[in-house]
């Protein structure tokens, strides 16, 4: 279970990882299923919490050679962010757009509870979904 949460908080986080293997290999050795979607949900909505506070001290680092957006690219993001608004949070578990997003919610300020809030609520939605295909299309596999 460990595994799962460093995995799962690590993947949310600007670092690669692909914690619903994880997730699908203990549902198959029998581990109980709201469990693993706690541990899950809670370690991936953590490593996006650590995105907004990255987020938020960006601004400090703006201008420089070695920053990875250019302020025209921040700009444009932000911009995108404000049009969607917060509720973009809510695509916080898509590959590759997701962490983004997290990070300049951070960037913008968001109050962290409403930040926790709709990143919990997406993340727990997208392991629930995995658990449900995992119940659905490896159940004979893990006999």
């Amino acid at each position: 279970m460990l595994m799962l949460f460093l995995v799962a908080l690590a993947s949310a986080t600007l670092l690669p990882g692909g914690s619903e293997v994880w997730l699908a290999r203990l549902w198959c050795q029998g581990e109980p299923g709201w469990w693993l979607w706690a541990v899950a949900s809670v370690g991936n909505t953590l490593g996006s919490l650590i995105n907004v506070g990255l987020g938020r001290y960006a601004r400090h680092f703006e201008g420089r050679r070695w920053f990875p957006v250019s302020r025209q690219g921040l700009a444009r993001a932000e911009g995108w962010y404000l049009h969607f608004g917060e509720w973009s949070l809510l695509a916080s578990w898509v590959p590759v757009v997701g962490d983004p997003l997290t990070v300049l919610a951070g960037i913008l300020r968001l109050p962290w509870w409403r930040a926790t809030l709709l990143i919990a609520l997406a993340k727990g939605a997208r392991y629930a979904l995995v658990l449900w295909l995992a119940g659905a299309w490896l159940a004979p596999l893990c006999a």
